[in-house]
């Protein structure tokens, strides 16, 4: 699904990313961590396409990211930002505007549009709330409605960052059950940036951390622990304390 090989950025002389490799498979959760300005958003833009690497190479099914020609194999979740409480558009109108990428902006929305509408609000527990505006749900709603729009088209591949920040722990939960959804009953596959991994930590089959630019740890989350990195972890709550690490 995704490769990166070799991967190296920088923004001036300062150097951002240096040698990433990873690989994540259909059917694969993977989570992606580590502490503010290691370079997490900046890779995920060069994975995404938004950004080219200043050394090594992506590939997105094969296909480097420009050149992907079907853009809704791809569904991706951006940090979350302030929605303008003048914003009329319902949760119904921001999930269907996922399905753009797959029927263009030409072709009338069809039947097959619609359900795929009515399965990704019911995976988020939004149904109930289709008609309301975005500006009158909850911050948690919200993301869920986001999350939502990603999932209207059964990406092969779901790519999020820093979905969960700030939200409660009942949308949290119901993220959750959503990406395991995706993952053992569809087999897509799944790369997840988070400092707050508390609602998934158990379903994680690979956590990578990224430490001053390079890939410090990749393997299951159980073993972080064996090479002196604690990563707190909690019931309710999995915040990322990489303190220890290199």
């Amino acid at each position: 699904m995704l490769e990166v090989d070799g991967v190296s950025f920088a923004f001036g002389r300062e150097r951002v990313l240096d040698g990433i490799d990873l690989a994540v498979a259909p059917g694969e959760f993977v989570a992606l961590a580590g502490p503010n300005g290691s370079g997490k958003s900046t890779l995920l833009r060069i994975v995404l396409g938004l950004l080219a690497p200043a050394a090594g190479r992506v590939a997105l099914f094969g296909t480097p990211p420009r050149d992907l020609a079907d853009r809704s194999r791809v569904g991706y979740v951006p940090q979350r930002a302030p929605v303008d409480g003048q914003l009329p558009v319902t949760v119904e109108e921001v999930v269907a505007s996922g399905r753009l990428a797959r029927r263009g902006w030409v072709r009338r929305p069809t039947a097959a549009d619609a359900e795929e509408v009515d399965h990704a609000l019911a995976s988020v527990a939004l149904a109930d709330r289709r008609r309301a505006r975005l500006a009158e749900l909850s911050g948690g709603q919200q993301q869920r409605a986001f999350i939502a729009r990603a999932l209207v088209n059964r990406p092969s591949l779901l790519i999020l960052d820093e979905p969960v920040a700030g939200i409660d722990a009942e949308s949290q939960a119901r993220f959750r059950d959503s990406l395991v959804h995706m993952v053992r009953d569809h087999r897509a596959a799944v790369l997840l940036v988070s400092h707050e991994l508390g609602a998934v930590a158990d379903d994680l089959d690979r956590l990578l951390v990224l430490r001053r630019g390079r890939i410090a740890f990749d393997g299951p989350p159980a073993e972080l622990g064996g090479g002196a990195v604690s990563l707190g972890v909690h019931r309710d709550d999995l915040p990322v304390w990489l303190e220890g690490l290199g």
